[in-house]
């Protein structure tokens, strides 16, 4: 057992070693955010050792406990390549139990950044509510408990859904990564403005409960602990101890299926097969128009729906544009003008057309001739585009607009959001052509070592061009708005933004169509490089 331990975990420290080995810029990142981490995991600490004493520091360090559950929980599975010891079928021809390798596999699993970070916050959810020498022994005891309860369930998850993880359809649950991190991001914000009117009591229902749920349950045994609830720590302890033993199990009835079992996730039954061969067309090219234009709006579509890193910037800019406007009216902070927040995010999916495409450009440089050519495939993109922001930038107006009964501004609002999606449309296509950069279909990164300078002069550049094109319709709406009588026009901004927005697309694709015609060598081997 020992000697099994021993080398998982010196493979573990290996894997990590020879991943900074890889490059100076990984061992860059990699430092810089372990320094973050630790930064913030210490900052965590002291806010919470400080909270000793305060009538309500249970309310606080019990709900933290399980949030950090719930965390370790779904990280895997938002980032399954973060470590390479997740997948424990690359050791199903070693012969090896699942036992021993359970042990080995959980030993491994305290080693890293995340560990010690989850290590310093349960300290100090500890000692906010310890009291006592009875209450810090537990402290001892339920800190190591609810820590390797957080780890051995990161890592029952992480074997249930392995075959899923290894495959390429299971890459795609990164993609929720964007969407949980924004959605997140702003229940976060709204719950801290809350608090902050109402006092950290406002938890205290909520920690009631989670104090019986492990592995928070070992930080309320603290508590119980240090007011002489002896007989309630101990259950709180039996509790965290029970969830550890029975994860352990289900990981290791997991790991014995991993090791056994043949992979049948990638085979396909002869029916279904065979319906898909014979399946003629319909479905999306139906709906599209004829020629080259609705080829490219097809594969342009299909790019947005199959491939991993173009659903994510998708998922995440539909989230960001929906979240930001509606979040911000439902809390009585916001305006109605925030609504053009949608259409800015999505317009940000023009920038870097080809990138997405990566070496494959290469066939679609095959078809192009002429500047001609250029421009039916970069309308052919924009439509695509269109197809999903033009319903969607005006549901998230009308939408924003309910939420803050302000209905007379809405035509002038979706005026605004055409114009500047419009805008948009029309710097992307000139951008792409003229800072293309790659895009890593393997990783996180979404820009090639080296590009990051073409990355940030093509989207912010391409955002400050935008703007600086709207202009004359922000004037106009200004004027409208200060004017006396100016609001009884202002419903001509509606027409005057979609045609001011078609008119500012039309003249930003014939303006890169000759230039994306004239350097395809160079944006073919810019969009390669990853």
């Amino acid at each position: 057992m020992t000697d099994v331990t021993s080398t998982v975990v010196r493979l573990k420290l290996s894997l990590l070693r020879n991943g900074l080995r890889q490059s100076g810029g990984r061992r860059a990142a990699f430092i810089a955010s372990a320094v973050l981490a630790l930064l913030f995991a210490v900052l965590q600490l002291l806010g919470l050792v400080l909270l000793r004493g305060h009538p309500h520091a249970d309310a606080v360090a019990v709900p933290a406990a399980a949030v950090l559950a719930l965390g370790w929980a779904f990280m895997p599975l938002f980032f399954p390549s973060g470590d390479e010891t997740l997948d424990p079928t690359r050791l199903v021809m070693l012969p090896l139990r699942p036992r021993p390798l359970v042990r080995a596999l959980l030993a491994a699993s305290l080693v890293g950044i995340g560990p010690l970070f989850s290590l310093l916050l349960l300290v100090g959810c500890a000692v906010a509510v310890a009291h006592g020498a009875a209450g810090y022994g537990v402290a001892v005891v339920g800190v190591v408990l609810a820590l390797l309860v957080c780890v051995a369930l990161a890592r029952a998850v992480a074997a249930a859904n392995v075959r899923l993880l290894s495959s390429r359809k299971g890459r795609d649950l990164a993609v929720l990564s964007g969407l949980v991190v924004a959605v997140g991001a702003q229940l976060v914000n709204f719950a801290a403005r809350s608090l902050g009117s109402a006092g950290l009591g406002e938890l205290a229902p909520v920690a009631d409960v989670l104090r019986w749920l492990p592995p928070a349950s070992a930080i309320g045994a603290v508590r119980s602990a240090s007011d002489g609830s002896y007989g309630t720590a101990v259950l709180q302890l039996a509790l965290s101890g029970a969830a550890l033993a029975l994860l352990v199990g289900a990981w290791a009835r997991t790991l014995t299926r991993l090791m056994t079992a043949p992979d049948g996730s990638t085979l396909q039954a002869p029916d279904q097969a065979g319906r898909r061969r014979t399946s003629g067309g319909g479905g999306l090219g139906g709906l599209l128009p004829a020629g080259r234009t609705g080829t490219v709006m097809a594969r342009s579509l299909r790019y947005v729906w199959r491939d991993p890193k173009t659903k994510a910037a998708w998922v995440t800019s539909l989230a960001i544009g929906l979240i930001v406007p509606v979040f911000n009216a439902v809390q009585g902070t916001g305006s109605v003008y925030f609504a053009c927040f949608a259409a800015g995010m999505l317009g940000i999916q023009m920038y870097n057309q080809f990138g997405q495409d990566t070496s494959a450009f290469w066939m679609v440089a095959m078809t192009v001739s002429s500047a001609r050519d250029a421009y039916v495939e970069l309308r052919g993109r924009a439509l695509a585009l269109l197809v999903i922001t033009l319903p969607y930038a005006t549901l998230v107006t009308v939408l924003t607009t309910a939420l803050l009964g302000d209905w007379h501004r809405l035509p002038e609002v979706l005026g605004l959001s055409f114009a500047l999606l419009g805008a948009m449309l029309a710097t992307g296509a000139w951008t792409s052509a003229r800072f293309p950069y790659s895009i890593p279909q393997e990783g996180h990164r979404n820009v090639a070592a080296g590009q990051t300078g073409l990355a940030w002069i093509a989207i912010f550049g391409g955002m400050v061009a935008a703007a600086l094109l709207c202009a004359p319709v922000i004037t106009l709406t200004i004027a409208l708005n200060v004017t006396a009588g100016g609001d009884a026009w202002t419903w001509l901004l509606l027409p005057v933004g979609a045609g001011y927005g078609a008119a500012i697309t039309w003249a930003g694709l014939h303006a890169a169509a000759p230039r994306t015609a004239a350097h395809l060598p160079e944006i073919l081997t810019a969009v390669s490089r990853g």
